[in-house]
């Protein structure tokens, strides 16, 4: 029975077992929903291990996984995640992990996880799919396991101020995946590198490149009413000394990217030196120095002020980018080879974009959330399209 009007039927059951996630598609989940969870939330600041196991949902799809491929629509993807968890607002006693294990009728996997954010972040979620990934290939010990207790010894719960609950509340937002091949993004390089910038990274171009082309598409450039430009860092080896890349938890922090040429706009080669300067400061003024507690607790204390005052979603122009670039995504190998195709599904915060490395490892694949009708016209772009392709067929 092959999908009509972008669904495809499916007949899912609960499987007793507990094991957990990613291969074709791939989620934090920023709440969940009460089951069959290994851990709950006491609070704020612990977790209540329960040895209940995880919820694990076995589908099975009856429609080949080439009909995914060739339509990558979020509409589809999103019948692959669990219980349709993503995003959703979780309670105390919520699991923290779901996996759901699609197989479809040729013999393909799709398996989705959603990792509750509270828990970790991207990293967190994709070095524990490659550990489950290689405990199941090889039957084996994890050479390097993750790390459970950088987070407790460097941020010790007693002092610390708690941090204010962020609620990622649905907004009226859609999603579209914009693909930059490898060489688009080698002409962007190029282009940054002919005004005075050494050795530009693929995120920076891209990151860059996205906000310049939304800014004048939707018409908020040239003023000093510009969206402003936050980007999200992942700190663990920026930090003195660095924390193994294995550590579990939240260990990213956004930075603005501030503009000096407000009036006119800035070019992408000053976009890019700008947001090196935003992450050099945000190293250089805190990250460094967070094996200082009392430096610590007064940075915590700054930020849980400001967040209160401004959370996250409340802000229309501001635009967030978080990378899952150099995250090893295509790295995950269940013992069947490794994936055709990782992916995620659209944020519920408007303005906000998220990268992942492409399967080549050259190219980037951005998944932008905007206002639908911010997002018909920035899809418009015609600078734009000269670099990303939006929403193409994912070759196997």
């Amino acid at each position: 029975m092959e999908a009509e009007n972008g669904k495809f039927p499916t007949v899912a059951k609960r499987n007793p077992q507990v094991i957990s996630t990613v291969a074709i598609a791939t989620k934090k989940m920023r709440n969940g929903k009460s089951g069959d969870g290994s851990c709950t939330y006491r609070d704020q600041r612990s977790i209540h291990c329960n040895d209940r196991g995880v919820t694990f949902l076995v589908s099975t799809v009856k429609t080949n996984l080439s009909y995914i491929l060739n339509n990558p629509s979020e509409s589809l993807l999103n019948h692959l995640f669990p219980d349709g968890l993503q995003w959703k607002d979780m309670g105390s006693d919520a699991t923290i992990l779901a996996i759901q294990i699609n197989r479809f009728s040729c013999g393909g996997i799709a398996i989705a996880v959603c990792l509750s954010h509270k828990l970790g972040d991207g990293s967190t979620l994709f070095n524990f799919v490659n550990d489950w990934a290689t405990i199941n290939r090889t039957n084996n010990q994890l050479p390097f396991p993750p790390d459970l207790v950088a987070g407790s010894s460097l941020f010790p719960q007693e002092d610390l101020p708690v941090f204010p609950e962020i609620s990622f509340t649905k907004q009226n937002t859609v999603c579209a995946r914009l693909v930059f091949e490898g060489s688009k993004i080698e002409s962007l390089k190029e282009t940054v590198k002919s005004n005075g910038v050494e050795n530009p990274s693929r995120v920076e171009v891209v990151i860059g490149m996205i906000y310049k082309r939304a800014v004048s598409a939707l018409g908020l450039g040239g003023n000093v009413n510009a969206p402003l430009l936050l980007v999200a860092a992942n700190l663990r080896r920026r930090m003195v000394p660095p924390l193994p890349e294995k550590s579990i938890g939240n260990w990213v922090w956004s930075f603005p990217v501030v503009s000096k040429k407000k009036e006119e706009g800035a070019g992408l080669h000053e976009l890019v030196e700008e947001t090196r300067e935003g992450l050099s400061e945000l190293c250089e003024k805190s990250v460094k120095k967070f094996g200082d507690k009392e430096f610590v607790i007064e940075f915590l204390r700054k930020a849980t002020t400001a967040r209160r005052s401004s959370p996250i979603g409340s802000e229309k122009r501001v635009f967030f980018f978080a990378s899952w670039c150099r995250v090893p995504t295509y790295e995950v190998d269940f013992g069947w080879g490794k994936a055709a195709w990782v992916t995620s599904v659209g944020s519920p915060v408007k303005n906000s974009v998220v990268l992942m490395d492409a399967k080549d490892g050259n190219g980037v694949e951005a998944l932008v959330s905007m206002e639908e009708q911010d997002l018909v016209v920035f899809q418009r772009d015609f600078e734009l399209l000269q670099y990303a392709s939006i929403n193409p067929k994912v070759h196997a």
